[in-house]
């Protein structure tokens, strides 16, 4: 069932067959019962293997998405790789509906791209998809151009937005640019749950930070964050820093 109420409180059901069996063994599962979410922006950042990403996705599936991506009405597979977590998983959410909404995932988003060039491509009287998308195929753009004209382009504002790893085929300007697109659509009484590994995207002022380890869930401001702390030590002294790294 797809609930586009604005997300307040994603809660787990700790009732599972094996706690020690995939998902329930990460971290962030055994310690906590939920999260809270914030009206304008959560993030979710900390190494790689934490649950970032599984939790980002469950949440995404829980909220109506398709697992690998797109908004709530596409309905494809290309192969399963999602986590049963979902299952698991219940929101509480508010009466400030969405409009619009997506689920992008970096690494599948290859799938969707074909995904709307194949919806675009039946016969029939429904108006181009690829106009929802700027007017060109994804496929046809650079990785970063096809990122670029979704955010631009698809998302309309007053949207539920999920995002992983949005950041992997922006430049640094682009990040930039794309903390003032969020504004924007913020403004628009968007809201959005991002997890990331860039120290600019990270940077929207008004947000909740949760940092995930192999211990558990932290919440950070900015310039706690491992993120900002290992960017920064690194910008401050590169050349000590690079040193140290190939001589350890």
């Amino acid at each position: 069932m797809i609930s586009k109420g604005q997300l307040i409180d994603v809660y787990f059901n700790k009732t599972v067959a094996d706690p020690n069996a995939y998902p329930f063994s990460l971290p962030f599962f055994k310690e906590r019962d939920g999260f809270k979410i914030h009206p304008k922006v959560t993030y979710f950042v900390g190494e790689n293997g934490t649950g970032k990403s599984t939790l980002l996705e469950a949440i995404a599936i829980a909220s109506g998405f398709n697992p690998e991506g797109g908004s709530f009405n596409f309905n494809f597979n290309t192969r399963e790789t999602h986590s049963v977590l979902h299952r698991y998983l219940r929101t509480s959410r508010g009466t400030n509906r969405h409009s619009d909404g997506y689920f992008l995932r970096s690494e599948s988003f290859f799938n969707v791209a074909t995904e709307i060039d194949n919806l675009d491509a039946e016969p029939g009287p429904s108006p181009s998809l690829l106009k929802a998308y700027g007017g060109k195929s994804l496929h046809e753009q650079s990785h970063g151009e096809a990122f670029w004209s979704l955010f631009m382009n698809r998302f309309k504002g007053n949207g539920f937005y999920v995002l992983d790893e949005p950041e992997a085929a922006l430049s640094p300007t682009r990040q930039m640019a794309m903390l003032v697109r969020m504004d924007e659509l913020i403004k628009d009484d968007s809201q959005f749950i991002i997890a990331s590994h860039s120290p600019i995207l990270i940077a929207y002022p008004d947000s909740l930070i949760y940092e995930f380890s192999d211990i558990g869930v932290t919440v950070r401001t900015y310039d706690q964050t491992n993120i900002f702390q290992t960017y920064a030590n690194f910008i401050k002294d590169p050349a000590r820093m690079v040193d140290h790294l190939l001589r350890t």
